[in-house]
């Protein structure tokens, strides 16, 4: 447990978080014109699990549904404890088809596919940079 503890607690990990948080944010903003703090939770998260499934060998695409999926299934969990723990309606999608509990609905979990794809491809051209770099320097 601490070790899984200790991965979480690493400077770069809490770095990681803070900007998916922070991006997070900025996209409600930008997308929706407000946002709530849990948001911030949510897009840390979400960033920390894009992190380690970008690092799985497996094409980029199928992460992607992947991350969109899981994206979408922590906007329903972070949704539910909204309204349920604070009392709190952060958004309302039950005038969308196909949607669960107003919660989640197919076209942003579609959408979700297309950030994560483009955010998964910038992870692994930066990781493939930053070892270029590395190794010309050796």
């Amino acid at each position: 447990m601490s070790v899984c503890f200790h991965r979480l607690a690493a400077p770069g990990q809490l770095v990681l978080f803070a900007m998916g948080g922070t991006a997070y944010l900025a996209l409600e903003i930008a997308w929706r014109g407000t946002t709530h703090w849990t948001m911030f939770l949510a897009g840390g998260a979400c960033l920390c699990a894009l992190d380690a499934l970008g690092r799985l060998p497996l094409p980029t695409p199928l992460l992607a549904g992947i991350g969109a999926v899981g994206v979408s299934v922590l906007e329903l969990g972070t949704g539910l404890a909204c309204r349920r723990l604070l009392h709190v309606e952060v958004w309302d999608y039950s005038q969308e088809w196909g949607n669960l509990a107003g919660l989640v609905c197919p076209k942003y979990t579609a959408l979700w596919f297309l950030l994560c794809l483009w955010v998964l491809g910038m992870m692994r051209f930066l990781r493939g940079f930053a070892a270029y770099v590395a190794h010309t320097k050796a």
